[in-house]
């Protein structure tokens, strides 16, 4: 753990709705609304904080009220923030999402705009600094051409959480246009999996991705665990049993747990084991991040 790790992609404002009543179409329905700081990248970046890294954090970030408690937010849970930028002229990231009695999502809506903002030559200006890093991690609300970057200019093991249906793409033409053709990690759910490839299994899925340069791909199957491949090893861990509080984060948390598990020498594809531990923890949680997450993935239990 000697080097930092770095981070790369969205930080949001997240205003979190949970049903206290069945939810009704087109009616207010009872629940609990919560405000809190969020993101993929974000979350990412503090689950590997609370596991004990340092971590450094590429994002962009409003100056307005809700982004300045934002950044300081991120400077309290001692985020290095030296590598992110903070812009007068447009808004901070805001994601909204709606659960069920359940915890279950039932819709979100995320307004990232200032994500944009995270070009090749943003990443240009910050390349040495994260090819100094142990490892990268990126999601993919930074553009095509953002991620293309990274994989053609990464020295040091890439890894990219494929967000969503709607965003998964971006990392696929980013492999598929690369110079490289080569990526370290994809972690994607099923839904995203199966789109995105046009697949009808999570196994042709991975085999797709595999086939197409992602060394090492997590397909998350929510209440089901994980299904990893690396086009030779096939693995199904079933996940850990939880009394789910809250879904949103749990696949921030994985990766940050896979992630965790190979800066501390486990290999593929045990490295799901851990992925699986944080994604526990974070189900078990009201907020986004669980606090205690460093508590699950101790290395001494693996």
């Amino acid at each position: 753990m000697d080097r930092y790790v770095t981070v790369i992609g969205g930080t949001n404002i997240d205003i979190s709705a949970t049903l206290t009543a069945p939810f009704v179409h087109a009616d207010s329905v009872p629940g609990e609304v919560t405000l809190g700081w969020g993101g993929v990248a974000r979350n990412i970046a503090h689950n590997l904080r609370l596991m004990g890294h340092e971590v450094r954090l590429v994002s962009v970030f409003g100056e307005e009220t809700f982004g300045n408690m934002c950044w300081h937010e991120c400077q309290t849970i001692g985020l290095d923030l030296t590598l992110s930028e903070r812009r007068k002229d447009m808004r901070s990231g805001m994601y909204l999402c709606i659960n069920n009695q359940t915890g279950e999502m039932i819709a979100a809506v995320a307004d990232t705009d200032i994500i944009s903002c995270i070009t090749p030559n943003f990443l240009g200006s910050r390349i040495d600094a994260i090819n100094n890093s142990a490892i990268a991690l990126a999601d993919t609300n930074i553009s095509t051409e953002a991620l293309q970057y990274l994989i053609d200019n990464c020295t040091v093991p890439l890894l990219v959480d494929a967000v969503s249906t709607a965003k998964a793409t971006r990392v696929i033409d980013a492999l598929l246009q690369s110079n490289t053709h080569r990526l370290d990690v994809l972690k994607l759910n099923r839904q995203e999996a199966l789109e995105v490839t046009r697949c009808d299994t999570v196994k042709s899925s991975a085999d797709y991705l595999t086939g197409i340069g992602v060394r090492q791909v997590y397909i998350t199957l929510g209440s089901e665990g994980v299904y990893c491949s690396d086009g030779t090893r096939h693995e199904h861990y079933k996940a850990i049993p939880a009394m789910v509080v809250n879904t949103t984060g749990a696949g921030d948390a994985f990766i940050a747990g896979v992630a965790h598990a190979n800066l501390s020498g486990i290999n593929f594809p045990d490295c799901a084991i851990m992925g699986l531990r944080a994604a526990h923890a974070a189900l078990l949680s009201p907020q986004t991040v669980n606090p205690d997450v460093g508590k699950y993935c101790s290395c001494e239990e693996n």
